[in-house]
């Protein structure tokens, strides 16, 4: 068995880099960074010059009172068209998600490396993950605001979204409600598979298979964090440093709960479950795997959320 270094697509993803946040508040891991360091100062108005000031990770940003023209780079776009704000621009990944697809017909795929096709889509706010390249470049076209994947939870993440967009009051009400939900939905199906029934989320990219914690998208964070359901011991001890683990096929058996969650991409060599290894594990034999399309499956903003909550609702309850 060996431990590899995602490729950085995949790190990209969700995570997200699909794609992972950190725990919400209440959830026991000692994998996720402290919320302290999240931003905290609520966006202040200046209605004379049309901008309010957002604290962000790096300090004070001045952005538009009502951006209309956004480009996302990484990660956020589902968070940004959750809160009704125009987009201009989006990353690949985006581009590909069949959940946001409807949305993003009109939209330009950019890369934080085409800063003239940037330029021509004339943005007022472009966002992304602290990796991006020519980020002093691409403040000199717009303001440009960073976030660390993972420094603070993928609610918490939403929330900051929303003060950055001036839409803190609507972020907040998705979260209250979202939470609501999913710990409803959680009871249900705790009550229905039984309250030790563990569940394991697994993905095979590029070759690799992966197992992932309860913070690195494809559903992990409402399965783990807000429905409480259980992750088995050898999947809590390889992703509590990095969200999620590489592994052989001669192992998943290891790591395979009562329940498997497969992100399958269409697009990969997926003769893995052809083997008599796949085939003997316990949740395949009991017809306890659900398989969802990893395209639109990685990230964790409030579009990709619901999708998941009702997948799994569907999926463990049958409704």
């Amino acid at each position: 068995m060996k431990k590899l270094v995602l490729p950085l697509t995949l790190i990209f993803l969700l995570v997200l880099s699909a794609c992972g946040s950190s725990k919400s508040s209440g959830s026991e891991t000692s994998a996720s960074p402290s919320s302290s360091t999240a931003p905290t100062a609520s966006a202040a108005a200046q209605p004379e010059s049309g901008t309010i000031t957002y604290q962000s990770e790096n300090g004070p940003v001045e952005v538009p009172a009502h951006p209309q023209r956004v480009v996302v780079l990484s990660s956020f776009a589902g968070n940004v068209m959750a809160l009704d704000v125009n987009l201009v621009g989006v990353d690949s990944w985006s581009k590909m998600n069949p959940r946001y697809q409807d949305k993003l017909k009109d939209v330009a795929e950019v890369s934080d490396e085409n800063l003239e096709k940037i330029l021509e889509l004339n943005p007022d706010l472009i966002i992304g993950l602290s990796t991006i390249k020519n980020i002093d470049k691409l403040k000199e076209i717009a303001p440009t605001v960073t976030y660390t994947y993972g420094k603070v939870d993928y609610l918490t993440q939403h929330l900051e979204i929303g003060k950055l967009l001036n839409k803190e009051k609507e972020a907040s009400a998705w979260v209250d409600d979202f939470k609501k939900r999913a710990q409803a939905a959680g009871d249900e199906i705790r009550a229905k598979i039984g309250q030790d029934a563990t569940v394991s989320v697994i993905e095979n990219f590029d070759k690799q298979i992966y197992v992932f914690g309860d913070h690195w998208g494809r559903g992990t964070e409402i399965l783990y964090q807000e429905m409480k359901l259980g992750m088995p011991e050898k999947v809590k001890e390889t992703t509590t440093k990095d969200g999620y683990y590489a592994l052989s096929i001669e192992v998943l058996p290891e790591y395979a709960g009562d329940y498997l969650i497969v992100s399958k991409n269409p697009d990969t060599d997926n003769s893995y479950q052809d083997t008599e290894t796949y085939k003997n594990i316990p949740a395949v034999k009991n017809n306890h795997v659900f398989e969802a399309n990893a395209k639109e499956f990685y990230f964790n903003d409030p579009i990709t959320l619901d999708f998941q909550l009702e997948f799994f609702k569907q999926h463990f309850l049958g409704n």
